[in-house]
């Protein structure tokens, strides 16, 4: 086909259109960013924890097993050797001290003379006693001489009265015969039964006054010998004043706190020192307050040392409670360990009760922060730890009973729970 002479030159221009641009309406813009925001918080909700649940690492939590076994009911304790008999030393009366005879930590015997004081007033005051008891002593042994010689004089006086109360009535006998027979004149005879009646009534009026002398200075006597007994008494306590200005060991022990200087004042009932009871000491322990009710006197403890176990027994109970504890005295029931030092601190071990079987849990530091009411307990797979509430019962250094609320093969967090003590879920994530 031959072209035209004029015609134009062929292009694709003919051919090609605009197209208009194609955008989104604002309102299908607004839809698609409200359903984007949707979408986001969908995710951070479902990969973010929840407020009851925590995320923790694995590494740092302590995870044990529930285990059954012997439970081993004891208490380990800390006690402090001090003498079972510790006797204090006080200055009965005050003065001066003109002799130290022993050195602060001697080993004494009872008896033994430790120093010696002087006090010039209490020595005065003793000798004017003595003198003052020694007199009223003499005087009242004057009265008791006077009243022997009264009772004398009325003994004397009485028999004096009986034999003239006899002559007479010899008398009247011997008259009365007369008289009958008429050799004798009456009037005589009246006589006669009139002096044997005064007779008799002196002799019955003298016997009632003896008898009431007899009592009374039997009472009197009695209350002299009293007075004196008491007197003397009373000299006896004015001489042990006096030498209570020795001062000696009331014990045998070993000396401590005895620190008195020559030319020193001392007070009366001034603490100069003690004696510690040599080779018989005890333990004093510290117990928790928990403890109070499940200790008793007579319970069993031990101690090692040396490589031997030394038994003991609770020989008192101290209970006022200072700090969350009470104290509590350990004595031995044989042999002591030897060098036991005044102040030394040993492990003890108190037997609460016999050993029983039981489902059994570490101790742990949980404990404080749930007061075994609820733990943790690891899923199998070790992924989460649920919170769940249980019953324990004692405890012991080492393991908890288990009364309820846990299976021997399950697993627990042990550790503290500072941080999530108000969660219900532990995400444990590994590294």
């Amino acid at each position: 086909m031959v072209a035209e002479p004029n015609a134009a030159p062929a292009t694709g221009s003919a051919m090609d259109r605009e197209v208009p641009r194609r955008t989104w309406s604002p309102r299908v813009k607004a839809g698609a960013a409200a359903a984007a925001l949707v979408l986001g918080v969908a995710g951070v909700w479902a990969w973010a924890p929840s407020g009851d649940s925590q995320t923790v690492a694995a590494e740092r939590v302590t995870i044990s097993p529930v285990t059954r076994g012997t439970f081993d009911d004891f208490l380990p304790l800390r006690a402090r050797v001090t003498p079972r008999v510790t006797v204090f030393l006080d200055a009965i009366e005050g003065g001066r001290v003109e002799q130290v005879l022993v050195e602060d930590g001697a080993t004494v015997a009872k008896g033994q003379l430790l120093a010696v004081l002087s006090n010039a007033e209490l020595q005065l005051s003793v000798l004017a006693r003595q003198t003052e008891v020694t007199q009223q002593i003499t005087s009242l042994a004057s009265q008791e001489l006077a009243l022997a010689q009264t009772r004398l004089n009325d003994e004397r006086s009485l028999f004096e009265a009986r034999a003239e109360l006899d002559k007479i009535e010899r008398q009247y006998a011997r008259e009365q015969a007369l008289v009958e027979r008429g050799f004798l004149p009456r009037r005589q005879f009246e006589d006669t039964r009139a002096d044997l009646a005064h007779q008799r009534g002196r002799y019955q009026v003298l016997e009632r006054t003896r008898a009431t002398d007899e009592r009374l200075q039997s009472a009197q006597l009695g209350q002299l010998r009293r007075a004196v007994t008491s007197m003397n008494s009373g000299l006896e306590i004015a001489r042990r004043s006096l030498d209570a200005l020795n001062l000696r060991a009331p014990v045998a022990g070993q000396l401590s706190g005895f620190s008195i200087q020559l030319g020193q004042s001392m007070s009366r009932g001034e603490r100069i020192g003690q004696i510690d009871s040599p080779g018989a000491n005890k333990l004093i322990a510290g117990v928790d307050e928990f403890y109070l009710g499940r200790v008793a006197v007579g319970q069993r403890a031990a101690i090692e040392t040396g490589g031997r176990s030394y038994p003991l027994r609770v020989s008192k109970i101290y209970p006022q409670v200072r700090n969350g504890q009470f104290e509590v005295d350990l004595q031995f029931t044989g042999a002591e360990p030897a060098g036991l030092q005044r102040g030394q601190t040993l492990q003890a071990r108190l037997t609460l009760g016999d050993p029983e079987p039981a489902v059994l849990i570490p101790n742990g530091s949980f404990y404080n922060d749930t007061g075994g009411a609820w733990v943790f307990v690891v899923s199998a797979d070790g992924t989460e730890a649920v919170r769940r509430p249980v019953r324990l019962g004692r405890r012991n250094a080492d393991v908890i009973e288990v009364l309820d609320g846990l299976d021997p093969g399950e697993r627990v967090v042990t550790s503290p729970y500072t941080g999530f003590v108000d969660k219900d879920r532990l995400d444990l994530q590994a590294k």
